[in-house]
């Protein structure tokens, strides 16, 4: 089971050990971690799920697509690695995966 890490905008870490096939945002919202809303479930459509990917992850995901770019445009503090939780599905190679979550959602 890979493990991911998140790191709220305080500095506190959360580690967690994610089933291949499930998405970060679930991940995040199945352990509770304060950053990590997901009002819509998933489905693309509300973005409160916004997070930073490190730079050293992000060529290894997969391109966020024309609904995750349009849903980004309007996050709060926008920036290059800026990806939706919702849509990085983890999988073996995403083992030590590490992103940073915003100071808010909304």
């Amino acid at each position: 089971m890979p493990h991911i890490k998140l790191i709220e905008h305080n500095g506190t870490e959360h580690t967690l050990d994610v089933a291949a096939g499930t998405s970060v945002m679930q991940a995040a919202v199945n352990n509770m971690v304060p950053g990590i809303i997901g009002d819509c479930g998933g489905s693309c459509s509300c973005a409160t799920c916004h997070a930073y990917v490190r730079p050293e992850w992000a060529a290894k995901l997969t391109p966020a697509d024309d609904a995750e770019q349009s849903m980004l445009e309007g996050v709060i503090d926008l920036r290059p690695t800026s990806r939706l939780t919702c849509q990085i599905i983890v999988s073996d190679a995403l083992e030590g995966l590490t992103v940073d979550l915003p100071a808010s959602q909304y």
